[in-house]
């Protein structure tokens, strides 16, 4: 099945599985997705990924991470699209929820958070915003 969007799909995996209570869920693997997650593990809103096959394919169970019962991500989507690309420079990128989220963007030294992105005074892609 072809995807127009992957990761579109890898975040509503995630968004669906911590609203049923899920403590992993399973996605098929790319490269990106890879990337996005490693930025979610290093922030501290999932647990752990890692690849595994599903059927002779690769693909990637994400590790969910919660708080006293609640899910640590309570908001996550997607802002650049395959319809519509959205790109930021560093001076133009907003703070998500006044620092207490991260953007996750794609730039030429790599996917990275904003933060990360500040620091390296790199802008790109922005890809999704976590909180």
């Amino acid at each position: 099945m072809a995807f127009t969007d992957p990761l579109g799909d890898l975040l509503t995996r995630i968004r669906n599985g911590q609203r049923a209570g899920k403590s992993s869920v399973l996605s098929p693997a790319s490269k990106l997705r890879a990337n996005v997650l490693e930025v979610l593990k290093r922030e501290g809103y999932i647990r752990s990924f890692s690849e595994v096959e599903d059927d002779g394919k690769p693909a990637i169970s994400v590790e969910l991470k919660y708080y006293e019962g609640e899910p640590v991500i309570k908001a996550i989507s997607r802002v650049s699209t395959p319809g519509r690309r959205v790109y930021s420079s560093i001076k133009d990128l907003p703070r998500v929820r006044n620092g207490l989220g991260i953007s996750i963007l794609s730039t030429p030294r790599g996917v990275m958070s904003d933060n990360d992105a500040r620091d390296a005074n790199v802008g790109g892609e922005v890809l999704c915003r976590v909180f």
